[in-house]
């Protein structure tokens, strides 16, 4: 199978400098190509790759389309010979085969449309990467949740999750999906612009009945933050406005009022928080996700899915 790997970049030419000769390095040709899709830079991104990175594929787009719909803009532009695009951050650090598992078990599996790596941290690499750990899930009110990962809590890894399990969603960090697939389900969400946009996609896949899978035999390596640190507040909007479209768009209708209503209340003590802490800029935040949410033009609903209650429990060494 044909693979793209495709690395979203805005402003990014000290994450090129840094991560990308790893994935490079570990990259067979015969594997994959290379290609970094430039949102609109106004660094020396595109110096940077044209000067030091030659051998790898460049698409200039002319702005900043954001995460999602830069994606979407990017991988229109790619030749259609790939059968298999690997969406990766730029912040990623990758070891020696780290992407030969997740192509194996593609391959002998038709009924996956996606999966992602092991995610550990780049700053603490016995530990778990927030962003997607093992593999994603959502509880029953809506929060997006990992093994390895509960809120902000991260699990050292012990090998715990070192199976290849079904998952609800895999992370937008390195998120390998078949091409048609990535098509006929529509691509990310533009609307989301970033955060929660691939918890969206994969819920759409598997409202088809595509499987998700975590192959922990992939690992990688993740700064996390690059773009937009953990306490900016342009981050919690987007994080509590997007988990409203993501229920909104995927909930199934007997749920969705009640759920709704639950985290109205929900949303409002979160902000309460905030503003008892004095953090003004996200407590208004919040309040001005909720707004926006109530207003923004999506409006999809495909044939939905309950939402699972837990994740499974860690597979035994």
């Amino acid at each position: 199978m044909t693979t793209a790997i495709v690395i979203l970049n805005w402003n990014g030419a000290a994450m090129l400098r840094r991560f990308l000769p790893s994935v490079v390095a570990h990259t067979p040709a015969d594997e994959a190509d290379i290609i970094v899709a430039d949102n609109g830079s106004t660094d020396e991104s595109l110096t940077v790759l044209r000067h030091e990175f030659p051998e790898v594929g460049v698409i200039a787009m002319e702005r900043n389309y954001g995460f999602a719909e830069g994606y979407n803009q990017a991988l229109r532009r790619l030749p259609a010979r790939y059968d298999l695009y690997l969406l990766l951050n730029s912040d990623i650090r990758v070891g020696a085969r780290w992407l030969t598992p997740m192509l194996d078990y593609m391959a002998a599996h038709a009924d996956v449309a996606a999966c992602q790596p092991k995610l550990l941290a780049e700053h603490t690499p016995t530990h778990f990467e927030y962003a997607g750990a093992a593999g994603g899930y959502i509880d029953s009110l809506g929060y997006p949740f990992c093994r390895g990962r509960l809120f902000a809590d991260v699990e050292p890894d012990h090998g715990q999750y070192d199976r290849v399990a079904d998952v609800f969603w895999a992370t937008g960090a390195a998120l390998l999906i078949r091409s048609d697939v990535y098509w006929q389900v529509g691509g990310l969400d533009g609307t989301f612009f970033a955060h929660q946009e691939e918890i969206d996609l994969c819920w759409r896949l598997r409202s088809r009945g595509h499987r998700i899978v975590c192959v922990p035999q992939s690992v990688c390596y993740h700064l996390g933050g690059g773009t937009l640190p953990k306490e900016n507040p342009r981050k919690t909007y987007l994080n509590f406005r997007n988990n409203l479209l993501l229920l909104y768009k995927n909930l199934p209708e007997a749920r969705l009022s009640r759920t709704m209503r639950l985290r109205c209340w929900l949303d409002l003590v979160a902000a309460t928080v905030f503003l008892l802490k004095g953090e003004w800029q996200s407590f208004r935040a919040v309040l001005r996700a909720r707004t926006s949410a109530a207003s923004a033009p999506t409006t999809r609903r495909p044939a939905a899915t309950t939402l699972p209650q837990r994740a499974p429990a860690p597979s035994p060494r």
